[in-house]
């Protein structure tokens, strides 16, 4: 990895140079002046200074020192094209109608699921026993309906079925105005370990693929209904749980929770939605720091970034008691 030939400053992006055509561009803010004019190449483009530098947001991360980042680099070494297509679709979607940004991420990820970098994936992935379908429990009190994954069994894995669950509820919900509170949570002791892995690659001509999710993706009802749903994450939330997760108005997380997106290693970028709904809470340079590093992150910082919007000791007690943080 040699981060030094990926280095360089603001001018060689200037709109009168030849396109940048590495993996990724690393550039010191302090390079970048107030008046030049970039043109971000098809790449992870990183800026390395303080957050608060005035072209700070015309890269697609910010880290505050050089030191911070090798692992990324790794990554994005590892998973160039996946890499490429994120911070292509952010960059995209940031100004779109939310159903308009997901079909953006849907045909991106279809894409990526035909590409030699998801494919070896694939292929190194050992596979597991085959588990239960999954399933969602939707019980309505009043005008709160909860909605809870249910297949503690898989910490929740997104399958098929759990899909169809979630999208039925969801829709059910986003019609049904009396409904006042939509609240999402997961059996168990984890909200979702994400999609489940063991239906990756079996649908195999991803122009199919991105068919199904244009009508059937959670994420497609959760828009519908995001200003009625609560979110309460207990454990791990992961990948897809992450992703459907981050569309409801407000996510109330437990202290032991932590956050991820593990897509990148994959060959793929987040596919439920993500692309969407976490750079609407936390922005795209933060949405992209965590897919590009693949890092969990605490509920502590999820709260300080905004995912989240509460912290508490557990769920045990009304959340307006003294266990709130």
């Amino acid at each position: 990895m040699n981060i030094t030939a990926l280095t360089v400053p603001a001018t060689r992006l200037s709109v009168i140079e030849e396109p940048w055509r590495g993996p990724a561009a690393i550039v010191p803010l302090e390079t970048a002046g107030h008046e030049m004019e970039l043109r971000l190449p098809p790449c992870p483009v990183i800026g390395i200074g303080p957050s608060a530098h005035p072209r700070a947001a015309a890269f697609d991360l910010v880290v505050d020192q050089m030191s911070e980042i090798d692992t990324i680099v790794r990554n994005i070494l590892a998973h160039p094209h996946a890499a490429a297509t994120l911070v292509q679709v952010l960059r995209t979607t940031g100004g779109l109608e939310p159903v308009r940004a997901l079909t953006v991420e849907s045909m991106a990820y279809a894409m990526l699921q035909g590409s030699a970098e998801h494919a070896a994936w694939l292929a190194r992935r050992k596979p597991r026993a085959v588990s239960a379908p999954g399933a969602v429990q939707a019980h309505r009190r009043d005008h709160v309906l909860e909605v809870t994954l249910d297949c503690a069994a898989t910490g929740n894995a997104i399958d098929c079925a759990m899909r169809d669950g979630l999208f039925a509820a969801l829709s059910m919900a986003a019609l049904d105005r009396d409904i006042e509170c939509i609240r999402l949570s997961g059996a168990g002791k984890a909200f979702s370990l994400g999609a489940d892995l063991e239906e990756f690659g079996t649908t195999c001509d991803p122009a199919t693929a991105h068919g199904i999710r244009s009508l059937t993706l959670p994420a497609l009802a959760a828009i519908e209904c995001a200003d009625r749903l609560e979110a309460r994450i207990d454990g791990a939330c992961v990948g897809a749980g992450l992703e459907l997760a981050a569309f409801s108005h407000r996510i109330v997380a437990s202290r032991r929770s932590w956050f991820q997106l593990p897509e990148l290693s994959m060959g793929i970028i987040p596919g439920a939605g993500g692309c969407v709904s976490l750079p609407r809470r936390i922005g795209r340079q933060r949405t992209a720091l965590m897919v590009l590093s693949g890092r969990r992150i605490s509920a502590r910082v999820a709260h300080d970034w905004g995912l989240i919007d509460t912290v508490v000791n557990d769920f045990t007690c009304d959340q307006s008691g003294d266990h709130m943080i």
